[in-house]
């Protein structure tokens, strides 16, 4: 092996728990995600290849207590080439999340080690996604075709050792086992107007909330991007939370009233039938403030008791399900700075949406890292669904070849007019039933050119028969998504510990339901064993 590759060896003691040591083994990860991030394909696998060794322990009995967190138990010397280094020269592709549109007219196939080509090509969805994403079909027994390249399953098993873990402590959803659009868990006049996704994720997320206001004796919950209130709603009316609720869209918030009185009136006609199973009791509805909260500044709004607050003040437990972008930074902030604020449960989105400086990095030794930044490209892909996308492979579906009609189209486009690059083209429907010149014309029209244009036909069928190879290097890319939020997410818990807090982060929902399923939970007192009772599913 290369004297320039890292070494890790599986020599050393367990990794202990204290928040030095915590803080050691984060920054370790970091430096192994700054890595695998900023190098060429094939020096990526290169990482963890020639005796080199990552040893990733999910703690599942001293470790689902801690949140399953993961720790890297290993010691790491550095040979010649520290990992806060420039990429390595002759890297072929910097590893940033491909555009799709220009697989052709930038032959992103070509940038693959050649090997890599040899194991990927031909591999049909289903087949990606059980050797490539390592997500079989129930029953499915995992068969490789032909011996891959070591680097291709360095990258793979890096990829996974590397990621946060995604899988809640629960099985799917037993909750929609019944009925795949209702939730069991949750009374008719709570599902009415929620999709699936929705009723999981308010659910899972307002029941952690209960446990960890209760846990830090916290008074009042500020729900923070409330949108049309369907968490706050169920907190208040369905766990008997106080609630405020704040979102900066005066439509939301309308609708948000309007939904509040038309569930008290089904709670009362519930309540009139069956007394014994709907006690509202003193419940009240939320609270509801047209409000933006900028990340760069304090919201008082946000900080201020209800009316009805014990004396003395709030205690706040701040929350946001899918804050998006800066928002859910607006919250570690205001979390940090505010004495009043005695706990969080964040859930994030959107990274693309972060503001840059400002939103990514937050803590300070991710600062100091040379190298650090994100680009848009990345923390976009980091929102992709990798669950979601391994289900679509293994049903093979016909949509799958929007993808490459897309980047067939790209091709078309730079031909006409070759400063227009990557334009918008707003859904076309039914994809699957048209022909790929009938998807050009249309796309042509949709970015404002003329749809008559002559068309190599030739070239398009050429195109349209490396579909498999399109959704390939897709897949490719996307195994890298969990790598990036799991920096993000990083570099926010260490912003928290950094200054003395107590942090965890915890996969609450289903991955194929909610592909933003990591909450990041916080606290200004320790809570210890505490923490797996947050995770808990309820009975």
């Amino acid at each position: 092996m290369c004297s320039e590759c890292i070494l890790v060896s599986e020599e050393g003691g367990e990794s202990g728990t204290g928040f030095r040591e915590e803080m050691t083994q984060m920054s370790r990860m970091i430096h192994w995600l700054q890595l695998v991030l900023s190098v060429g394909w094939g020096q990526m696998g290169m990482i963890v290849v020639g005796g080199v060794f990552l040893k990733t322990i999910f703690r599942e009995g001293e470790g689902r207590e801690r949140g399953r967190q993961i720790s890297v138990d290993c010691n790491i010397s550095i040979c010649r080439r520290t990992l806060t280094t420039e990429p390595p020269v002759g890297s072929s592709l910097l590893i940033t999340f491909p555009l799709l549109q220009e697989f052709f007219t930038d032959s992103l196939w070509g940038t693959l080690p050649c090997s890599w080509q040899e194991a990927l090509d031909g591999l049909n969805p289903p087949q990606l996604a059980t050797l490539l994403l390592g997500m079989p079909g129930d029953g499915e027994v995992v068969r490789y075709r032909s011996v891959w390249p070591l680097t291709l399953l360095a990258l793979k098993s890096t990829a996974y050792a590397l990621a946060f873990n995604r899988t809640p402590g629960f099985q799917t959803p037993s909750e929609f086992l019944e009925n795949p659009s209702q939730s069991s868990r949750l009374t008719a006049p709570f599902r009415k107007h929620v999709r699936p996704k929705k009723q999981h994720e308010i659910r899972r997320l307002g029941e952690l909330v209960k446990k960890l206001s209760d846990l830090t004796g916290c008074t009042q919950v500020v729900d923070v991007g409330s949108g049309q209130g369907h968490l706050s709603r169920f907190m208040s009316l369905g766990l008997g939370l106080k609630v405020k609720s704040i979102e900066g869209d005066q439509r939301l918030v309308e609708r948000a009233q309007h939904l509040d009185q038309e569930l008290l009136q089904a709670l009362e006609k519930e309540k009139k039938r069956n007394p014994r199973v709907v006690q509202i009791g003193s419940h009240h509805s939320p609270h509801h403030v047209v409000q933006w909260v900028d990340p760069r500044t304090r919201c008082e709004e946000l900080l201020l008791p209800l009316e009805d607050s014990p004396r003395g003040g709030a205690r706040l437990l701040l929350t946001g399900l899918h804050a998006c972008g800066d928002l859910s930074v607006a919250l570690l902030r205001h979390f940090s700075c505010c004495p009043e604020v005695e706990a969080l449960a964040s859930v994030g989105c959107c990274y693309m949406k972060l503001s840059d400086p400002g939103g990514y990095p937050l803590s300070q030794w991710v600062a100091t890292l040379p190298g650090y930044e994100l680009s848009y490209r990345l923390r976009e892909g980091a929102c992709h669904a990798l669950e979601e996308y391994a289900q679509r492979l293994q049903k093979a579906g016909p949509g799958l070849r929007t993808h490459c009609y897309r980047a067939a189209l790209e091709t078309v486009i730079r031909h006409a007019q070759p400063k227009l690059r990557r334009p918008g083209v707003q859904g076309i429907p039914r994809v699957h039933e048209l022909k790929i010149e009938e998807y050009v014309q249309r796309g042509l029209q949709r970015v404002g050119l003329d749809p008559q244009l002559p068309l190599n036909l030739a070239a398009l069928r050429a195109h349209q028969a490396q579909e498999n190879r399109v959704v390939a290097f897709f897949s490719l890319a996307l195994l890298l998504a969990p790598l990036v939020e799991t920096l993000i997410l990083l570099d926010r818990l260490l912003y928290l510990q950094e200054q003395g807090f107590h942090s965890e982060l915890l996969p609450i929902f289903s991955p194929e339901l909610s592909p933003r399923n990591l909450v990041l939970v916080a606290t200004k007192g320790p809570l210890g064993q505490a923490f797996s009772v947050l995770e808990s599913e309820d009975s």
